[in-house]
């Protein structure tokens, strides 16, 4: 029985196997005929440029014809033999494919000035501009001292401490809340929007990383950006409504035609 181990006999084996699977349940309504639109080409070319931001040569666009050929014989001779059913991944992407369209078709039109005025007007918040910090500060580190903490306040009064190497930067433009925090947690950027603005080091302030001394020299106090300013982040968010909408009430539809029933409670 040697010969039943031999990888060319179970390759045979195997290809007998999905030949005999096609041919008993192979569905009449996929066509063995496969026609390439100029769209199709199109497409395949406009996805290469974005990419590779060229066109496609001839012989690139021929290479992509032939993989969207291959694609799609595959692709039917997986149906033929059912992979499609019952499969987790599968059932996931045509999932995502129905939210894609259903977005799609939502945000087909370009809203009008109207429409985005009005929903800057609703959202007014989402568009503030927040407190930016510009501070510098010296850091002591809880790994190279055994109090880091006292270290800095004692350094406030003796300024030949100048702290100890930090891995990031010793300055700050510009930054807010938000950002500080992503940089040193959230406990020191809490601390931060507490300080006032002076020519004297403040501290210590705690952060991930240990204790540190913080000369804040300005704060750029928040604002609200005009609309001509975020009118075209302002078109992002509404189209991102618009899709959230949109998918929420299709599903809604969907699933008012079915009648489900659910396991009954122990």
């Amino acid at each position: 029985m040697n010969w039943f181990k031999d990888p060319l006999v179970l390759f045979f084996i195997g290809g007998a196997v999905l030949f005999v699977l096609a041919e008993l349940g192979e569905p009449d309504n996929i066509s063995y005929q496969i026609e390439i639109q100029e769209s199709d080409v199109k497409r395949l070319n406009d996805q290469w440029s974005m990419q590779m931001r060229r066109p496609a040569t001839d012989k690139e666009l021929t290479s992509l014809v032939d993989q969207l050929i291959k694609e799609e014989i595959y692709y039917r001779e997986a149906k033929r033999l059912g992979l499609d059913q019952n499969d987790t991944i599968v059932r996931r992407r045509m999932v995502q494919k129905l939210t894609f369209l259903t977005e799609d078709i939502a945000t087909s039109a370009v809203p009008t000035e109207e429409a985005l005025k009005a929903f800057y007007d609703e959202n007014l918040e989402e568009y503030r501009q927040p407190d930016r910090y510009n501070f510098q500060h010296r850091y002591f580190s809880s790994d190279r001292r055994a109090d880091a903490e006292q270290d800095a306040r004692n350094s406030l009064n003796n300024s030949e401490d100048l702290g100890d190497p930090f891995m990031l930067q010793k300055e700050y433009a510009n930054r807010s809340a938000r950002e500080i925090g992503d940089l040193f947690g959230k406990t020191f950027a809490e601390t931060m929007t507490r300080l006032e603005t002076s020519d004297k080091w403040q501290g210590p302030v705690e952060s991930a990383y240990g204790f540190h001394n913080v000369l804040l020299e300005s704060v750029q106090e928040s604002y609200l950006r005009p609309f001509d300013v975020v009118k075209d982040r302002v078109l992002i968010d509404l189209q991102q409504k618009t899709r959230k909408d949109a998918n929420e009430q299709y599903f809604l539809d969907l699933k008012n035609k079915y009648s489900i029933t659910l396991p009954a409670k122990n």
